[in-house]
């Protein structure tokens, strides 16, 4: 059976990671998140004190960040590594949140993590959750999932996942800075966060992760009996 690319965009706390790892596990794939990605790029950043504005500060920082995703056996749980430290914790916490859109807007910062992206998912068999996989970093991937909610269930979700680490947030501060990220990946001018003409709409706002995860797989078996029937340039059906 041949191996497709998986990719699931769309705005923050819709379930997209959530989805994409179960997926990729019941699949056997390998699931990259990129959104970590930009995340532990927006730590080095912060603890560097890179300027933002500065293209050759933020080029000289990008030379010494190397990202990978370490699979941990005790907790079940994939973990991500800057520059062979675990960071998973740090990365999820409100303060990368309030910075990360803004960073991942910088073009420089967009080239290095997207070529890093295109190399790791180059044999295919891979979930992958972003903002722009389905646009830019694989448009030719065989299933594109587009992913939406509405704010104020995004807002709880993201509180809850707070809370179960210890970190308690106001509920309108959370809107506030999932409609400020919302707008910046939008509106920035490289690779903006919009669905691919061919990706599948999928609103979570009234699912529970469990119809997620399943709704994804059906449309990968989908993809994957029409690769088998018709071979791999066959597009109908599943991404319109």
């Amino acid at each position: 059976m041949p191996k497709i690319v998986i990719a699931i965009d769309g705005y923050s706390s819709c379930g997209k990671s959530t989805t994409a790892k179960a997926v990729a596990a019941r699949m056997g794939y390998a699931y990259i998140d990129t959104g970590a990605m930009y995340r532990a790029v927006s730590l080095f950043f912060s603890r560097e004190h890179v300027s933002l504005s500065n293209t050759g500060d933020v080029l000289n920082a990008l030379d010494k960040i190397h990202i990978t995703f370490n699979f941990n056996g005790r907790t079940g749980k994939n973990e991500t590594c800057l520059n062979g430290l675990n960071v998973e914790e740090e990365i999820r916490t409100m303060f990368i949140s309030n910075i990360v859109s803004e960073v991942s807007a910088i073009p420089e910062v967009r080239w290095a993590m997207v070529a890093q992206q295109q190399k790791m998912g180059r044999k295919r068999g891979v979930v992958m959750d972003g903002r722009d996989i389905g646009t830019k970093v694989f448009p030719d991937a065989e299933v594109k999932i587009f992913m939406t909610a509405d704010v104020e269930t995004r807002a709880r979700r993201r509180q809850q996942e707070l809370l179960e680490k210890g970190e308690m947030v106001n509920l309108n501060d959370i809107i506030e800075n999932l409609e400020k990220r919302d707008r910046i990946d939008s509106t920035r001018s490289e690779s903006p966060l919009v669905q691919a003409p061919d990706a599948v709409l999928l609103d979570t706002s009234h699912m529970a992760i469990e119809e997620q995860i399943e709704w994804v797989i059906e449309q990968a078996d989908t993809r994957l009996a029409q690769i088998h029937r018709h071979g791999r340039g066959h597009r109908k059906a599943v991404n319109g």
